[in-house]
């Protein structure tokens, strides 16, 4: 299975000794408790690797689906967030079921990093009230709860919590310059733990007691009294789930060689694992970028890694829980601050706000809105604002341009043929998309067209065309002929004849013979139908005056 056990193994004691405080740390900050985080890490955390589709990913709670649940654990209760555990994972399966997991591709980067952005600023926020010592006030919006900490504090300054989070933190952001392979997070938190027992640090509130072991599985925690009500906070955390555990199983392609993971069964195995999280009194979970990158910087090659990461978490839940329990809640805070800083790429954001505005508007907007809203809709947001940009981009592409006339492949023309073309006929050539975006654009400016014969309109670089498109097309043919103007059309794709043909486009232009393979066919048509219309020719003088005017643009000095 392991193509280097020793190495994955290794790798695997790293992920859990990274893993263990940030558990903790996630379960306290959902509101289950440091049991509940624990349980997630080690059911989910095995689960994910052995039916996931990444050979390097590495599963559990995480700080983005921390920030979901809390307002569900405000509204619901634990019972509702179990629930919806249970119910997500319900959904991810469906859209493993149905192959979902190849449109992540689809993401904007604007929008993943102003995702990234706003996730961290919202578990830095979620992490005062425990890093100054307070309880945690009421409520569900984390600024609102931030400024209630800062006001507690205010009046009861508690020094100590504030010094062992800054502490922490400290060691974990500096440690990581120095050697970016040790685990300085167990070290801070275990020299945080023993300066409190050592000194009698009163003022730093300690976890709590731990149950020496994962409960029994069982369905008792099952909420089914508004079912209805807990659908949408399980889209939510189903949609986040995807989301961020094909993007963790992305990053760990991105630092491999040879490795590549399978979209449609990382959903099922996360799918899973959410199934079965709930059942031992877990948080959902999802793939976990920070301690993904870990696992594949310290050498793993197989899912051994990951495997041993759930046990070594296995044996400390039985074995340690006593020890676990005395860590002080302001030092898993700092831990989760310094996860929080360390997760903003300052050079992936200063790249991308300067690439195009558009840009920078979608990454401002993601992370300002997962900041205020919740993380589902700073996503459809961000999708939202990303799309409509480009399509805006795209529709600025189209282009209706006049063009020169060519009567066969060589360009030649008598001098009456010239002074004919030049002063009865026009020929317009469509560059681009001819979509619902750009179509009426296109109409205002084909219906200004002067006043002429023929339009001959060159359609074979048309890129592609929507229902919007034909039907303004065939208004502006309708408005054209109404001003006496015949319209013939020349290159028109397989595909664009359908949607012509849909909307009764294709049927207007055959009318007057319009419709041609190529543009000498509909030049010729033209003029013969300028011809047995009794079109009167210009003057001689005229004649070889535009005939020498064709000359000297055809052999520009």
């Amino acid at each position: 299975m392991a193509r280097a056990p020793r190495r994955d193994l290794l790798a695997g004691l790293t992920v859990a000794i990274v893993a263990l405080p940030l558990a903790l740390g996630f379960g306290v900050s959902s509101g289950l408790g440091a049991e509940a985080g624990l349980a997630t890490a080690v059911v989910a955390g095995a689960l994910a690797a052995l039916f996931g589709g990444s050979n390097l990913q590495v599963s559990g709670p995480t700080g983005a689906m921390t920030v979901v649940l809390v307002p569900i654990v405000a509204r619901y209760g634990p019972g509702g967030v179990l629930t919806v555990g249970l119910l997500a994972g319900l959904m991810l399966v469906a859209l493993a079921l149905a192959r979902a997991g190849r449109y992540m591709q689809y993401v904007p980067a604007p929008v993943v990093e102003g995702f990234t952005l706003g996730i961290a600023c919202v578990i830095g926020l979620q992490q005062v009230p425990s890093a100054l010592g307070v309880a945690k006030p009421e409520g569900d919006k984390v600024l609102v709860v931030t400024w209630r900490a800062v006001e507690a504090f205010a009046k009861a300054p508690n020094w100590t919590a504030v010094g062992l989070a800054a502490a922490v933190a400290a060691v974990m952001l500096l440690g990581a310059r120095w050697r970016p392979t040790t685990p300085f997070s167990i070290l801070a938190v275990t020299g945080a733990t023993v300066a409190v027992q050592v000194f009698g640090l009163h003022a730093a509130h300690p976890i709590g007691d731990l149950p020496a072991g994962l409960p029994a599985p069982s369905l008792a925690f099952l909420d089914l009294s508004a079912p209805g009500s807990l659908l949408a906070p399980a889209v939510a955390v189903a949609a986040l789930a995807a989301l961020e555990s094909l993007l963790s199983a992305s990053v760990a392609d991105g630092m491999t060689v040879g490795q590549k993971h399978d979209p449609d069964r990382e959903l099922l195995g996360q799918g899973i694992a959410n199934l079965a999280a709930p059942l031992f009194g877990g948080v959902p979970a999802t793939g976990a970028i920070a301690r993904t990158a870990v696992n594949v910087r310290t050498g793993a090659s197989s899912r051994l890694a990951s495997l041993t990461h759930a046990a070594v978490l296995a044996v400390i839940v039985f074995a340690a829980a006593p020890l676990v329990s005395r860590i002080p809640l302001a030092a898993l805070a700092g831990v989760l601050i310094a996860t929080a800083i360390r997760m903003v790429e300052v050079g992936s954001l200063r790249a991308i706000s300067r690439a195009t505005r558009s840009d920078a508007l979608v990454l401002v907007l993601t992370a300002a809105a997962t900041l205020a809203l919740d993380l589902v809709y700073a996503v459809i947001i961000g999708l939202v604002v990303a799309g409509a940009l480009a399509l805006r981009a795209v529709a600025e592409q189209a282009r209706l341009d006049q063009v020169p006339l060519q009567a066969d492949a060589s360009g030649d023309h008598s001098a009456e043929e010239h002074a004919l073309l030049a002063e009865h006929i026009v020929a317009y050539r469509i560059d681009g998309p001819l979509f619902f975006a750009a179509a009426h654009r296109f109409l205002l400016e084909l219906s200004e067209v002067a006043d002429v014969r023929v339009v001959i309109l060159r359609m074979s670089r048309v890129t592609t065309m929507d229902a919007t498109g034909a039907l303004v097309l065939k208004d502006a043919v309708t408005k054209l002929h109404r001003r006496g103007i015949t319209v013939l059309a020349s290159g028109i794709r397989p595909g664009q004849r359908r949607a012509l043909d849909s909307v009764g486009a294709l049927a207007l232009l055959r009318q007057d013979g319009g419709d041609h393979a190529t543009t000498p066919e509909a030049i010729a048509a033209a003029r013969t139908r300028l011809q047995a219309a009794g079109v009167p020719l210009p003057s001689a003088r005229t004649c070889a005056s535009t005939h020498a005017t064709a000359i000297s643009e055809e052999n520009p000095r």
